[in-house]
């Protein structure tokens, strides 16, 4: 049984920004993919930990650094778990509040290395700003269930996306694209949108939070333009 973790509505009512002029898809690349421009970290698995909001909070955040220049390396998703307070550990939280919550802080996000993922919630760790890390400077939220082609501009332009899902039917998960049996209006699971591929069946290319043994090393295709398991409800990123 793969843990969950996301609580919250499937539309947030923290800040939110406009998607910007229509996008076209005739102005987008058939295939794209984060994981090719070497911008994304490996796959982690959070195990027992309810904390799937964490993960895909601070795998964006890891993504964003490298956009802006950064060096790619897995930044820590105990510290997220242990300091937002805001949010409810390994028993659940959201993305949109975890990043309002780094952007008003300014929290120090430091690596992973030096505050490692235990499985489990515990006292937040304080560290000064000389020990290496990322701070955010912003955040932006916003609802394309009925623009998926906006949401493609935005992954492009902005770099990998946060996204609250319906997963229960994700447990057997083995390949190919999921078309049925998921809602699109009952989130359960937070996940990083890291690229689609567009043909005679569009996908988005999601990357979970389940470890690299689970779907397709790690990933799970879901059917665009259909605001498929909720894929487009609550979509957030953050500026580095």
């Amino acid at each position: 049984m793969f843990l969950l973790g996301t609580k919250g509505p499937p539309a947030h009512s923290g800040a939110s920004a406009p998607p910007g002029p229509h996008v076209q898809l005739s102005s987008l690349p058939t295939h794209f993919d984060w994981r090719d421009k070497r911008a994304v970290t490996a796959v982690k698995n959070q195990e027992s930990c309810g904390g799937c909001w964490a993960f895909a909070s601070v795998q964006v955040v890891e993504s964003a650094s490298v956009l802006t220049g950064g060096l790619l390396k897995p930044l820590s998703v105990q510290q997220v778990l242990d300091c937002s307070r805001v949010n409810h550990g390994c028993q659940g939280g959201d993305t949109v509040t975890a990043f309002s919550w780094l952007n008003k802080t300014r929290l120090h996000l430091v690596l992973e290395s030096v505050y490692p993922f235990t499985n489990s919630a515990g006292p937040c760790r304080i560290f000064t700003n000389s020990t290496p890390g990322v701070e955010i400077k912003d955040f932006a939220s916003h609802s394309f269930r009925d623009d998926e082609e906006a949401m493609m501009g935005w992954l492009v332009g902005r770099g990998p996306l946060a996204v609250s899902v319906d997963a229960v039917s994700w447990q057997d998960y083995l390949g190919g694209v999921v078309q049925h049996h998921c809602s699109s209006s009952t989130p359960n699971h937070a996940v990083t949108l890291t690229g689609y591929s567009l043909g005679d069946l569009p996908y988005w290319i999601v990357r979970n939070s389940w470890g690299p043994e689970w779907g397709l090393d790690g990933y799970i295709y879901i059917k665009m333009f259909e605001n498929m398991c909720g894929i487009a409800n609550e979509v957030a990123t953050v500026t580095v």
